[in-house]
């Protein structure tokens, strides 16, 4: 299980917030079998998008939604994160590689290419709100930087680092976001600048000295003060960060709902049931004939089992209003309904 910790630096004029998510990355490494470079961009992106989960969102039932679509041969990520420290995500090609770069370092810019960044924060009334900035390098961490800044008026400096092992084993991940906050002194400016120039890099910070010695090199002269998060619940000082999958059983049976009667049939007779693969996590989930087919003619979004298209008392099928879920999932609907409104 990885940790979040969370404080303030330069006399109160920086927010920091820092994570270790080595064993976050480890099994998204392992339930998607991703390549090295793979295991890098969606490990930073996992990190990247809890950091900007304890910046931007306010109440725990809000998420943020991190949907990098570059041109490069991963193809995309998406990454979904809470305030309490729960993470999912995967990557369109997991197995998509490239050579490392000059300096020995993979190549994840290269992976990733050129494209967009968007940013969904999902709120609790079901509104969602949605900003796109253009890739800035497809790093991860530069991009997230420019949008804190381009989106959110909020100059701040993110650092992620992801340094896999023999096999592609996760041997370290982690990461730190620091925001400016209004009227920032000048010599604290300047003093972050200092240190961020004076840094190795934060994977060979993490790998050496921890978390804590990774903070403590950044915010040298600054004054690091830790958040006290135990009133707030966490009885250890930090938040806990694991990689944790909203799918169950019943969102995957009702997931076959988008196939018609006669595909699901289908499935019966050549497979004995039905299989359903779990996008965001791997997991499979195997239904009988049975199950498959009890099914009824009403259909719920597989994140939040919000329902989209049921049947009315007439015989006519009612449907969710507008194009985008609650939780920020396009709105798809079975092919052969025709709902009204």
């Amino acid at each position: 299980m990885g940790r979040i910790l969370r404080g303030l630096a330069g006399g109160g004029d920086l927010r920091v917030v820092a994570a270790e998510t080595t064993d976050v990355v480890e099994e998204a490494r392992r339930r998607h079998g991703l390549s090295p470079t793979a295991t890098a961009a969606l490990g930073r992106a996992m990190t990247g998008a809890l950091l900007l989960a304890q910046l931007l969102l306010k109440t725990p039932k809000e998420r943020i939604t991190l949907r990098v679509e570059g041109t490069g041969p991963l193809g995309g990520i998406l990454v979904e994160a809470d305030p309490q420290g729960n993470v999912r995500g995967y990557v369109k090609n997991p197995r998509a590689e490239v050579p490392l770069r000059e300096d020995g370092k993979l190549d994840v810019g290269t992976l990733v290419g050129a494209g967009v960044l968007r940013v969904d924060r999902s709120l609790p009334n079901g509104e969602v709100y949605t900003s796109t900035v253009p890739l800035v390098s497809g790093e991860i961490a530069e991009d997230l930087a420019h949008y804190l800044w381009q989106s959110e008026q909020i100059p701040s400096a993110v650092l992620l680092g992801v340094r896999v092992k023999g096999e592609g084993e996760v041997e370290v991940a982690g990461g730190v976001a620091v925001q400016v906050l209004p009227g920032a002194k000048e010599e604290v400016l300047g003093r972050l600048e200092a240190n961020l120039q004076a840094l190795p890099g934060i994977t060979p910070l993490l790998r050496e000295r921890g978390l804590e010695g990774a903070l403590e090199a950044l915010l040298t002269g600054l004054g690091f003060e830790r958040t006290d998060l135990r009133a707030l619940g966490y009885p250890q000082n930090e938040i806990p960060a694991r990689f944790r999958c909203r799918c169950n059983r019943e969102k995957a049976l009702e997931a076959l709902v988008f196939f018609t009667p006669e595909e699901r049939e289908e499935m019966i007779v050549k497979e004995g049931g039905a299989e359903v693969v779990c996008h965001w996590c791997g997991e499979v989930y195997r239904f009988s004939p049975e199950e498959v087919r009890s099914l009824v003619a009403e259909v719920r979004c597989p994140d939040c089992g919000a329902l989209w298209l049921y049947p009315k008392g007439d015989g006519t099928l009612a449907r969710i209003e507008g194009e985008t879920c609650r939780c920020g999932r396009k709105v798809e609907l079975p092919s052969e309904t025709r709902p009204q409104a």
